[in-house]
């Protein structure tokens, strides 16, 4: 058992890490964050139901099972338009940082939604993430709390905000899939999901005139991003996390997920140098939110133990 649950939490990592790649995809796709979330989700779409064809799975499920999980498709739509929407107002280490929030917020909900009491170690790593994060942001901002009291930072503030807004979305997701996983198959879970999302978001930029000509016309570039971005960061590592939720908690999941700031910041600075500085204080905020999650699983794997 000690030997599946090491390979479980491998696989998440290796998910989380991929996670920490789509912020730079996002940032080299030209694409403003709704148009970019719907093509994201329609090609994955499309995958996805080449690869159901392909292994044959039975997409009966009943009505409201339907219903519910297209309802959570907005839910990660609205999610990761508020998450790509932050990086192009702010920057890619900013939204990255402000997603830790995602373990405080599902410390809140988990219990709601479990109908089990608080934990307090979960409270507390929450808010030592939160310690963390501000070390994080520093890293990105110098002296960001007394420019955002100035007003000096209006695109960095709405990219907190949104990036805030994306944790929410991301750690409510996280604990409904952990009730659809024990019961659905993850393949069948993600189809209905995305293809919630791609039909709320359809019906928006319907009514809203968007869906012109333009909105069609890719250029190469984008469309080999987008390919990367709906395949792999998407269509593979929307299955592989909703899988890994049947043996992994939601809070540990999102706990976990922490550390997508910490390989998205890296690789940001591989890729935009000029753009993307790590100073002292990051490494502080990333040994935080690192210490973290290992305590998270230590304190876990203890009780279990016991």
């Amino acid at each position: 058992m000690p030997n599946v649950n090491v390979k479980h939490n491998l696989h998440l990592h290796l998910i989380v890490f991929i996670w920490g790649f789509t912020a730079i995809l996002g940032k080299l796709i030209s694409l403003e964050a709704l148009p970019l979330v719907w093509w994201r989700m329609t090609i994955a779409v499309c995958l996805i139901f080449g690869y159901i064809l392909y292994k044959r799975y039975d997409l009966k499920i009943s009505k409201k099972d339907i219903i519910l999980l297209l309802l959570s498709g907005l839910v990660i739509a609205l999610h990761w338009f508020t998450f790509f929407k932050a990086i192009k107002v702010s920057n890619i280490s900013i939204t990255l940082a402000c997603l830790s929030t995602g373990a405080f917020f599902t410390s809140i909900l988990e219990p709601i939604f479990y109908k089990r009491k608080m934990v307090w170690y979960e409270i507390l790593f929450g808010l030592i993430v939160l310690f963390g994060l501000y070390f994080v942001v520093e890293s990105s901002e110098p002296n960001f709390i007394s420019k955002s009291i100035n007003s000096d930072l209006t695109g960095t503030m709405q990219g907190v905000l949104l990036a805030l807004t994306s944790a929410f979305l991301s750690a409510l997701f996280s604990v409904i899939n952990g009730k659809f996983a024990q019961r659905i198959e993850s393949t069948i879970i993600s189809f209905y999901e995305l293809l919630g999302g791609v039909l709320f978001f359809s019906l928006f930029l319907l009514f809203s005139g968007q869906l012109d000509g333009n909105f069609f016309s890719l250029k190469l570039e984008d469309l080999i991003w987008l390919s990367i971005l709906a395949s792999i960061c998407t269509a593979y590592a929307f299955i592989a996390s909703v899988s890994v939720m049947r043996f992994i908690s939601p809070y540990t999941v999102m706990l976990t997920i922490n550390l997508e700031p910490v390989y998205g910041i890296a690789l940001a600075v591989l890729v935009f140098e000029k753009n993307e500085q790590m100073s002292f204080s990051f490494y502080i905020g990333a040994a935080i939110i690192l210490t973290t999650v290992i305590l998270n699983g230590l304190i876990r794997n203890h009780k279990k133990s016991n």
